[in-house]
């Protein structure tokens, strides 16, 4: 069974962060290991959270017990998301080193950062871990998975239509995975690699419960792990998160509803369509 790492928040009634993924992941038989950064209540778009951040010496403690049982030398994906301190995320930074470097399977283990910085013209983490983010983590991935508004704060770049959006991703020299990109009444997600990239676009929903782009970022690592290409990883994770988010509107759900969609999960929507941009 392959093996996941993820580092990011646990929100205990709230479909997002880590725990979403690992809900996500566990479908496609994919074990994981969850470290969190915070342990909330419910997601802070609801109000107060509850809860508290994980010191940074918890993280490393925890990491210590993993690699005590070997498993980071048995770790495929690492997927890391929310962190709450710049010490957190130097924590994550070494943790990555270490699954790269005590790996003993064949197939290098693969690494997707998703810079959780803000969205919607600003930032939701303090400046400092957005700097700590962009030092220690954007460089160790293999592939980024911002939001537009990420990219954009990434680069610099004015993402206001898609081939903006893939000229930005092209400039950080690496495969990265865009969501959020405007497409009037429709919604895509761009993946760009070096040496190709292809946008999957769905009609825009009226709203969509938060934990989107977790989920989007544990199904492209689903599909990699089940050796798909960048392209048909694309069409099936964002499926996966158009689906889910149509299901939720039709039972009213206000949050996601991941182990309820079940297989539902491995199949491309037919509501998604797949461009080649170049």
């Amino acid at each position: 069974m392959p093996l996941a790492l993820i580092i990011s928040n646990h929100v205990a009634a709230s479909h997002v962060g880590g725990t979403a993924q690992a809900s996500a992941l566990s479908i496609f038989e994919i074990d994981s290991m969850v470290v969190p950064t915070v342990l909330y209540g419910r997601h802070p778009g609801w109000g107060a959270p509850g809860g508290a951040r994980v010191a940074h010496e918890t993280l490393e403690g925890m990491l210590a017990g993993i690699e005590a049982n070997r498993l980071l030398a048995e770790t495929d994906l690492v997927l890391t998301g929310y962190f709450a301190s710049p010490e957190q995320v130097k924590v994550a930074a070494r943790a990555i080193d270490s699954v790269r470097r005590l790996n003993a399977k064949s197939a290098r283990p693969v690494v997707i950062v998703d810079p959780t910085l803000g969205d919607a013209g600003k930032l939701y983490v303090p400046p400092e871990v957005a700097t700590a983010v962009i030092e220690e983590l954007v460089p160790r991935a293999d592939i980024l998975a911002p939001n537009a508004w990420e990219l954009s704060h990434l680069t610099g770049a004015d993402i206001a239509a898609p081939q903006a959006a893939l000229a930005a991703a092209r400039s950080l020299g690496k495969p990265v995975l865009v969501s959020s990109i405007d497409c009037g009444a429709e919604i895509g997600v761009i993946y760009a690699d070096l040496s190709e990239a292809w946008m999957a676009v769905h009609p825009r929903a009226p709203s969509a419960p938060k934990g989107t782009g977790d989920l989007l970022t544990a199904l492209f690592g689903a599909a990699l792990l089940d050796g798909l290409t960048g392209s048909d990883a694309l069409a099936r994770a964002v499926g996966g998160v158009a689906a889910s988010v149509a299901a939720a509107q039709a039972s009213s759900a206000a949050e996601l509803p991941i182990i309820g969609m079940g297989q539902r999960l491995k199949t491309t929507s037919p509501s998604v369509r797949l461009e080649r941009l170049a």
